[in-house]
């Protein structure tokens, strides 16, 4: 039996998926966790993801019994930094996406680059604190010594894939959420690093980006292609196509399609990122999503099963409280300093309305965050991921709050499924398209629309409003 392995290494913990080559069949699968973390500072030694990839990949492989690994590639949580020395050892803890204390150093480059429009049509994107140029700044100011050794830099996929092959290598998924490889160019732009430090041979600290179906080494005889980002990964795994826009709901949700133009968006809400494919990936970010749900239900002394029928009591947008989700932070908008508001509360209140304030709240936000997208990527369909999709509560408030259809995608494992699709698509020498088609990925069930009051929209807004003028 030939299979492939697909990886995903996330931030609460590294999964691995072995599926059949011929038909994508899951044979196998295993997650094993990374240490916890809590923004404004969030940071993990790369060591913990290696550890746990391979107690993942063993356990799987255990699973699965007698096969021969036919490819094998490895997505990771996007922007993030990996710094080595020039033997190659880790220097430090890396920098995770949402490790907030590089806000100050994303407004100033911002600023010395003439504006947000300036960057954006540099890179697709305007920095904020989870990019990997702003941590970078971060680094030379508070930690001189560290940054006096610094050799190299990398994601955490490429430290990983560097790990497994040895080579020092990206691709242009998660480079483009660097800050400092365009799109667009399709190559660095080492005049944007050169405003973090104009002395360092940025050229030779940073790894090639490698073709989306190149092979980039070996493992255990197997040909490891590229890797990507998560959300790149994810786009391949639900088998996304030009006018649907996924939206996935984990600890923190992302909203994005597949374009065939490149997207540059001044306001910085839409990160114009390219795709694992050739194409490109527009995609706006949220730092808070089933976190906020999570930290509710430990409030309210409940099971997520048992929260989940708490807000499923009353409709969505019912009257009650408005909860605006920014428990910890926010990227979009950009709102690093920013907490949790709730507006409305009344001594009457229930626990039924607060737990359907909350997922109301946490589905406004990303409503928002897929109008942003809309500006600048038709969307005439909406397929819902990741763990929140579960959630009986959240379909429905999406249901009744979108203006598109909304869908659900049964793909348990969306990263991992992706990083399989590579994988297969190197090891049988064709297009990642035709796997997805002949492994049938992206099948959707669609969520019937529920009645709901939609004004729930304007009332969040008008609190969304409040709470950015203060922690502006």
């Amino acid at each position: 039996m030939r299979l492939v392995a697909g990886v995903d290494s996330s931030t609460q913990s590294t999964k691995v998926e072995l599926r059949r080559l011929d038909d994508g069949v899951v044979v196998a699968r295993a997650s094993s966790p990374h240490p916890a973390t809590t923004p404004p500072k969030s940071e993990q030694d790369p060591a913990a993801w290696l550890a746990a990839f391979e107690r993942a990949y063993a356990e799987a492989a255990d699973a699965a019994g007698s096969f021969e690994i036919a490819g094998i590639s490895i997505a990771g949580q996007q922007h993030g930094m990996v710094t080595l020395d020039s033997s190659g050892a880790v220097l430090r803890p890396a920098k995770l996406w949402n490790d907030t204390e590089s806000a100050d150093d994303a407004a100033r480059l911002v600023a010395e680059l003439a504006g947000p429009g300036a960057w954006a049509s540099a890179v697709g994107s305007v920095p904020v604190a989870a990019f990997t140029i702003t941590k970078l700044a971060w680094l030379r100011r508070h930690e001189p010594e560290a940054w006096s050794r610094l050799a190299r830099v990398l994601l955490p996929h490429d430290w990983l894939t560097l790990q497994l092959t040895g080579a020092f290598v990206t691709d242009r998924g998660d480079a483009s959420g660097t800050g400092y490889w365009s799109p667009a160019a399709e190559d660095y732009r080492l005049d944007l690093l050169a405003e973090v430090d104009p002395l360092l041979d940025w050229a030779g600290m940073l790894p090639r980006v490698a073709a989306p179906d190149e092979v980039v080494g070996e493992w255990r005889g197997a040909p490891v292609a590229c890797g990507t980002g998560d959300n790149m990964a994810a786009a391949l795994g639900l088998g996304l196509g030009v006018g649907t826009a996924a939206v996935s709901i984990g600890t923190s949700g992302t909203a994005y399609t597949v374009a065939e133009r490149w997207t540059a968006d001044p306001t910085g809400a839409v990160a114009g990122f390219a795709d694992a494919s050739g194409r490109f990936l527009p995609l706006v970010c949220t730092l808070n999503a089933t976190k906020v749900i999570d930290a509710v239900a430990r409030l309210l002394g409940v099971s997520l099963d048992e929260f989940d029928a708490l807000a499923g009591a009353s409709a969505p947008g019912s009257a009650g409280p408005v909860l605006l989700p920014y428990f910890d932070g926010e990227r979009t908008p950009n709102l690093p300093g920013a907490s949790g508001w709730v507006t409305g509360l009344r001594t009457d209140v229930t626990r039924e309305q607060f737990a359907r304030a909350t997922v109301d709240g946490v589905v406004c936000s990303l409503l928002d965050a897929l109008d942003e997208l809309q500006r600048h990527a038709p969307v005439h369909r909406l397929v819902l991921t990741g763990g929140g999709a579960r959630s009986a509560a959240l379909r429905a408030a999406f249901a009744a709050l979108a203006d598109v259809p909304v869908g659900v995608v049964d793909a348990a494992e969306a990263v991992a499924a992706g990083a399989c699709v590579q994988a297969a698509a190197l090891a049988n020498g064709e297009p990642h398209d035709a796997v997805i088609r002949r492994w049938g990925l992206g099948d959707a069930t669609t969520v019937e629309p529920v009645a709901g009051d939609r004004s729930i929209r304007d009332r969040y807004a008008t609190l969304r409003s409040v709470a950015a003028d203060v922690a502006g």
